[in-house]
């Protein structure tokens, strides 16, 4: 059965850690465009922080935040959102300031934060260099800030030097949401920042990459096999596994490695996105 949908993360999968794309890329995102196959944007970032981006690779959908919100570009339509609850929010600050660990949170054009370390600066510092729509917001107290806010707030984010996996599990006992840990160590350091450590993603119950791409599946009326999704991190693993074809870049983590159909030999730098869409598409689509 042919692929008529193609699912992408962005950073470390398209996209280097200095923010720059192989020419290989995007030859390979012009092709599938010229054969109508429909490509989709997955990314843990929110849509205002990569609107430039959706729109210079005229890619067909997107999905946000790691799945709390899919977007028809071709039509404009929102086909799924998803924010979390105040009283979620609200824990996660409580909890985060209990243990002196850093937080900050999205809303749909916003990252709010009472000081930019982690994440928060490394999505500044993207953003001002690339003139995204994403502003930010550093208030005196996050917590005060959150209470009285009526936006919807669509990702929060819980992040230190170490010791996150027991907090993750802390709050899986109290919290009804989606909990994901990143590392940024060693090999997977934030060069942008230079720093080491990792974070909690938290979004809203049953929301991660995987379910949206089911949803936009089902939007699209697909079979499972007729997709193909790709991706480098943890947070890409049930997107490649409600995929017919889950690819893995040479510079993924093991564990997505573990799970995918096929591993590229070229890491993000030298086109491993390229390398996939030439597998499985064929020679004669890509760099005619």
């Amino acid at each position: 059965m042919s692929i008529k949908l193609i699912a992408s993360d962005l950073d470390g999968t398209i996209i280097d850690e200095y923010n720059k794309i192989a020419s290989k890329n995007t030859d390979a995102i012009k092709q599938i465009k010229d054969k109508n196959i429909g490509f989709a944007i997955s990314t843990g970032k929110i849509y205002s922080s990569v609107k430039n981006v959706c729109e210079n690779f005229n890619a067909s959908y997107g999905i946000f935040g790691n799945g709390i919100q899919v977007i028809d570009f071709k039509t404009g339509k929102e086909i799924y959102c998803s924010s979390l609850d105040k009283n979620v929010i609200l824990t996660c600050i409580k909890f985060a300031k209990k243990y002196n660990l850093h937080v900050h949170f999205y809303t749909n054009n916003l990252i709010i934060s009472e000081k930019l370390m982690y994440m928060d600066l490394r999505n500044y510092i993207l953003n001002k260099n690339s003139g995204q729509n994403l502003e930010v917001c550093i208030v005196d107290d996050i917590y005060k800030y959150a209470k009285q806010s009526n936006e919807k707030i669509l990702r929060f984010i819980i992040s230190g030097e170490t010791g996150l996996s027991g907090i993750k599990d802390e709050l899986n006992k109290i919290l009804d949401a989606n909990i994901t840990l990143i590392n940024k160590y060693g090999k997977y350091k934030d060069t942008i920042i230079g720093k080491e450590y990792e974070y909690l993603d938290i979004t809203s119950s049953n929301t991660s990459k995987g379910n949206a791409l089911n949803l936009l599946r089902e939007y699209l009326k697909l079979s499972q096999d007729e997709v193909m999704a790709i991706g480098d991190n943890i947070n890409d693993k049930d997107m490649l596994q409600n995929a017919g074809i889950g690819v893995a870049v040479a510079n993924a983590s093991e564990q997505l490695k573990q799970i995918a159909s096929y591993i590229t030999t070229s890491p993000v730098e030298d086109g491993g996105f390229a390398e996939a869409i030439t597998k499985y598409l064929g020679e004669e689509y890509i760099f005619s």
